[in-house]
């Protein structure tokens, strides 16, 4: 057992401990303490400890306003509880044998590096337990012995593995919508290039998920235009959509062989009402045309987002270099205002389909249990933000259900043509509380008892789910998973959900979207 004895440690080695920490199982789940910790640890490798206070680390880790008011938000304090308890139980776990302990004291947020000495018990030389203490014929004796029964073993659980396979049922997939959706094929998705380019930008930009996106580049002709729009709706990263390149442009985008998926990324900021620009829809229509083949035929950014200052996101499967080994994209004009374009995104994707889409309701990304990725929240518009701290039970990924968007609140979806199953991730933390007001009712409040809540949830126009209660469900502190399968997009190409309040406020945990 590790004594308590704490000895100077070398920068390298904190840097390694630190790695190691940040890769574990325990953080790689929990993207916001791995953030933390990993500022914490930064600062003071930089000799810049005087600046770990509660205030700059409210603004630089957890993005609030320079108006933070620590006395009425408490995150900095809430996390920083959470990461001691984190590092306490790795370092009771997969850590404990680590010769370099990270600790941040209770009451400061500077992080320690404690090098443990390590108290090995007295070996007894030639004991009777030892080899060296047994005779030789013995110890091959007992040699023999074990591998006979080490053959016997193997052979058995062969046996068994073969008799499950011949009589073992084939299992039956449930199409109830109340379940928890059945795992994808354990192929994970696709690696390799990622491409993100920021169209018409002069400096790169990391992103909410910790995606980087480079300046401009492959670009010919247009011009780079600079928009001094603050707020862009439906996304959490508006610098995205804050330049945009602009007129009859190309890029020409060198690509290795093989299948990707593209996400084109605009967002009307000139024309609207509001705008410099004035006018509206038809002030701006463009084709696109990808190795010479159109993709976008009389494509109306502010049409097709529904509204100037939004983001819209047109996806494309089946994407590949030309025989030149690059991805030809050409914009042209086709009437009215100048062709446009804010970004261009580039995966690695699947033949025929699209990757699943996974959002969870908070402003960092979040790895589960199962090694599957889910963005932070992104396509919404409406509704707020909210943390609970009270535990929950029937899963063994607690953590996934801390957060939710709560409220009247829409997700547009972006999605190629095709069929999709939304698996939707709810909890009720508070069903006798007033949506996200955690203070009990008063008491005595007239007597009228606080209504359960309900809400409805559409998917382009139409009722996948009528009157839901999570309380009624699966009570309180429960997950409930709502499977709807046979979705399609709409003629802009998107899943619009919309979640409408009955009593109280709708909410989410999180939305998977999965191709069919």
């Amino acid at each position: 057992m590790p004594s308590t004895a704490v000895e100077s440690v070398s920068r390298p080695a904190e840097r390694a401990e630190l790695q190691v920490v940040l890769q574990s199982q325990l953080f790689s789940r929990s993207p916001t303490l791995s953030h933390l910790l990993s500022y914490l640890c930064e600062k003071t490798f930089a000799g810049q400890t005087e600046q770990i206070k509660e205030y700059s680390v409210a603004l630089d880790v957890f993005d609030r306003h320079e108006s933070f008011d620590q006395n009425t938000d408490s995150i900095v304090r809430v996390q920083a509880n959470r990461l001691r308890k984190r590092l306490s139980e790795y370092y009771a776990s997969e850590g404990a044998a680590h010769p370099i302990h990270i600790a941040v004291p209770v009451g400061q947020y500077i992080p320690v590096f404690e090098r443990m000495a390590a108290r090995e018990a007295p070996r007894e030389l030639n004991s009777p337990l030892t080899p060296a203490s047994m005779p030789r014929r013995w110890v091959s004796r007992q040699a023999w012995v074990f591998g006979g029964v080490l053959v016997i073993l193997m052979a058995l659980v062969v046996a068994a593995i073969l008799s499950r396979e011949r009589s073992e049922p084939q299992p039956v997939i449930r199409t109830s919508h109340f379940q928890q959706p059945s795992s994808e094929p354990p192929i994970g998705l696709p690696v390799g290039e990622e491409v993100r380019i920021l169209a018409g930008a002069n400096r790169k930009y990391i992103d909410h998920a910790g995606k980087l996106w480079s300046s401009d580049i492959y670009f010919s002709g247009g011009s780079a235009v600079a928009s001094a729009v603050q707020h862009i709706w439906r996304t959490q990263d508006s610098i995205i959509y804050r330049s945009y390149r602009q007129g009859d442009f190309t890029y020409n985008i060198p690509l290795k062989p093989g299948i990707y998926e593209m996400h084109l990324h605009f967002a009307e900021t000139f024309f609207g009402p509001e705008n410099i620009g004035a006018g509206g829809e038809g002030s701006r229509i463009m084709t696109m045309l990808a190795n010479g083949h159109p993709l976008l035929r009389d494509f109306d950014v502010l049409a097709d987002s529904g509204g100037d200052r939004t983001a819209e996101v047109k996806v494309f499967s089946d994407i590949s270099p030309a025989a030149d080994g690059e991805l030809h994209l050409s914009f042209s004009s086709a009437s009215g205002g100048s062709a446009m374009l804010s970004a261009i995104e580039i995966l690695p994707g699947f033949h025929g389909h699209i990757r699943p889409v996974r959002i969870v309701a908070r402003d960092v990304p979040y790895y589960g249990n199962d090694s599957h990725w889910w963005s932070p929240d992104t396509y919404f518009k409406g509704g707020q933000l909210s943390t609970s701290q009270e535990p929950t039970t029937g899963t063994d990924d607690p953590e996934f259900y801390e957060t939710e968007r709560w409220g009247h609140f829409s997700y547009a979806i972006p999605v190629a043509p095709g069929r999709y199953t939304v698996n939707l991730y709810f909890i009720e933390h508070h069903a006798r509380y007033e949506g996200g007001d955690r203070s009990p009712a008063p008491a005595g409040d007239s007597g009228i008892a606080r209504q359960d809540r309900m809400f409805n949830v559409f998917s382009n126009g139409k009722t996948i789910l009528a009157n839901l209660s999570i309380a009624k469900q699966v009570g309180e502190d429960r997950p409930l998973v709502c499977k709807v399968k046979g979705l399609e997009s709409n003629a802009q190409g998107k899943l619009l959900l919309e979640f409408v309040p009955v009593t109280r406020y709708a909410t989410v945990t999180a939305i998977e979207v999965v191709p069919e």
